[in-house]
């Protein structure tokens, strides 16, 4: 690009820029974890929300963060709070990995960092669980710092303005490029903010309401009609499916729960004892599950069977159930009121499992 197209292109890009922030001004949402107009953002909020909205929902983290909040108002007192009360809290919200990450974050903020968060998006970077996005979000939006913010919304609104037809998730690279390209050095936070808002409420995978856009006219798919080609996915690939069985103990009207692993899936959070979830053609045989059953009681096949999805597998699981005549003390395992099952923050396949129960 020659000096002239260069400048043409930044004058492009700064009014792109404006006429966004202009339309953000008027139509931003009104979030919890948003800073009134001209205020600035608090970063442990603007944290505590990105990290719950990693894989999820605005309308869903909006009760949770809310929660979060009441309960620990400050990154200190989220930091001194046991793990297993945040997992509790957290249980519905599925990736609980961001659950642990979230509490030993909020642990070296106040360690290591004396309670306030780095404010360059290297410096965010380096705590656990925060990665580029989450990064670039709290370094834009509390900081001031002109990164590159991009989330799904914001790959949608990119590889549509700049018309890049690589697939995803190899085009990453060049539509973070992009992105840091119009990124202004004034207000980056509500620029990243009026890019997801944008990509939301507009800019939509199907049926883009392009005639609501207020950067329609820099926007290469709109003045080519082939929006909804963008962005272009690589085909993906099948989901395996694991099959499993459960076991429901129960005494006195207790059940018995297993405490999971720290490490691995669902690491740290209740659950029923259950045989391997693996990959195969159908489900353990008796001899099988005769090795991973919690007691040697007289177990019964429950009717029915829970189905669950998680990233990369599909789930299925059969559950069998007993009666104990004691409450033993098997490792890794605890008692819990079968009244007050919702209560010990079950994930959600676990739940659907428990529906089954005679």
């Amino acid at each position: 690009m020659n000096q002239d197209n260069k400048s043409e292109f930044t004058k492009c890009m700064t009014k792109t820029a404006k006429q966004l922030l202009d339309w953000y001004d008027r139509n931003r949402r009104d979030l919890p974890w948003r800073a009134a107009h001209g205020e600035s953002a608090d970063p442990y909020h603007v944290w505590l929300s990105e990290i719950m909205l990693q894989q999820t929902t605005v309308a869903t983290v909006k009760g949770y963060f809310e929660k979060f909040l009441t309960r620990w108002p400050s990154v200190d007192a989220l930091a001194a709070a046991p793990q297993e009360d945040v997992l509790q809290e957290w249980a519905g919200l599925g990736y609980y990995a961001r659950a642990r990450n979230l509490h030993k974050c909020a642990q070296v903020v106040v360690e290591v960092h004396q309670g306030s968060f780095p404010q360059t998006e290297e410096g965010l970077k380096a705590l656990p669980g925060i990665g580029d996005y989450t990064g670039a979000a709290i370094a834009a939006i509390a900081f001031g710092e002109p990164a590159a913010v991009v989330d799904g919304n914001v790959e949608r609104v990119v590889s549509r303005l700049f018309r890049v037809t690589d697939a995803l998730p190899g085009a990453k690279k060049v539509i973070k490029a992009h992105t840091a390209e119009i990124t202004p050095t004034k207000r980056p936070g509500d620029f990243a903010q009026a890019m997801m808002d944008l990509g939301s409420g507009v800019c939509t995978p199907k049926t883009p309401k392009c005639l609501l856009c207020p950067i329609r006219g820099a926007c290469a798919a709109h003045e080519a009609g082939d929006m909804e080609r963008f962005p272009v996915k690589a085909p993906k690939k099948a989901k395996p499916t694991r099959r499993a069985i459960s076991f429901w103990l129960e005494h006195d009207g207790h059940v018995l729960l297993e405490r999971r692993p720290q490490k691995g899936l669902l690491g740290g959070m209740p659950g029923l004892f259950s045989t391997p979830w693996e990959e195969r053609p159908a489900f353990p045989a008796k001899e099988e599950w005769l090795t991973h059953r919690p007691s040697e009681d007289y177990w019964k096949p429950v009717e029915g069977m829970a189905k669950h999805t998680f990233t990369h597998f599909h789930l299925e699981t059969k559950l069998l159930a007993a009666k104990a005549d004691s409450k033993l003390n098997i490792e890794n395992g605890f008692w819990h009121p079968v009244a007050d099952l919702d209560a010990v923050g079950l994930p959600t396949v676990f739940k659907k499992i428990a529906v089954l129960r005679p």
